[in-house]
């Protein structure tokens, strides 16, 4: 069963979604490595800044219906926390992909601010506050793995991988989303307001999601803001580039907007 939701009066400042699916492997050390810096005192590497900035945090990892021990390694991991300023709650859903678990840990997080980030914490968990920084001025705060010296930390990513990424950005941009950066980045944070209005009207639950998400943003006239952060690719991704998941990934591209043609501005 799911973790209960915090009552109004202890709601956080900051929740951090994170979506799973048969993460067994991974879920554990990257929670680990999450937790080591929300409950630190003072930065760890050279440049990151302390956790404390960020307020109290909730942590929701999203079970997107895992056949593996996930979610048992997410319930083991809270009771060992317990409560605090930074806390760790599950929410088991049925498989329906990395958009729809995302989705659902987006409308069920409580805090004033919501950040969504991939599992493997292939963005380092002290790159928060200067995505949270970026929401004092804006509704969305996108990260970005473009830096501003014009260095891309996809580089280490397989060729095929990054080809893909590229002809995906070029039609995102040219249909859907406009001049963003970095669309597909595993890292954004939301005002509340705003998280609830475009989560709420998502339709697809596949990787396209998050050029979905901007689709919406830019039609309800909210203020997004590109940020620069550190990124790493991790071992064990189970997307693999192939020519079906490209054909997939064009149709659910092309649909977007027919499936918003009627949404207007906030």
């Amino acid at each position: 069963m799911s973790s209960p939701r915090p009552p109004a009066h202890l709601s956080p400042r900051v929740s951090v979604v994170l979506p799973a699916y048969n993460e067994e492997q991974r879920i554990g050390p990257a929670l680990d490595e999450l937790f080591a810096y929300l409950t630190a005192s003072a930065p760890g590497r050279a440049g990151s800044r302390p956790a404390g900035e960020l307020g109290s945090v909730e942590v929701i990892v999203v079970d997107d219906g895992s056949r593996d021990r996930t979610a048992e390694i997410v319930e083991q991991r809270a009771a060992r926390l317990g409560s605090g300023e930074a806390t760790l709650r599950l929410l088991r859903v049925d498989h329906s992909g990395k958009g729809g678990a995302v989705r659902a840990g987006m409308l069920e997080a409580a805090g004033e601010l919501i950040v969504f980030a991939d599992a493997d914490m292939a963005t380092p968990p002290d790159q928060l506050p200067q995505l949270i920084d970026a929401l004092a001025d804006s509704d969305v705060a996108l990260g970005s793995r473009i830096q501003p010296d014009g260095s891309d930390r996809r580089a280490s990513q397989p060729f095929r991988r990054r080809l893909m990424g590229k002809v995906f950005h070029l039609l995102a941009a040219l249909w859907v989303t406009g001049r963003v950066p970095d669309t597909q980045c595993g890292f954004k944070g939301f005002r509340a307001p705003a998280a609830r209005d475009l989560f709420g009207r998502q339709r697809l639950t596949s990787i396209v999601f998050d050029a979905e998400v901007i689709h919406l943003a830019r039609r309800r006239g909210y203020r997004i803001v590109s940020v620069p952060v550190e990124w790493s690719d991790k071992h064990g991704s189970r997307m693999h580039a192939s020519l079906g998941l490209a054909l997939r990934v064009l149709v659910d591209l092309l649909r977007i907007p027919f499936l918003h043609r009627s949404v207007g501005r906030a």
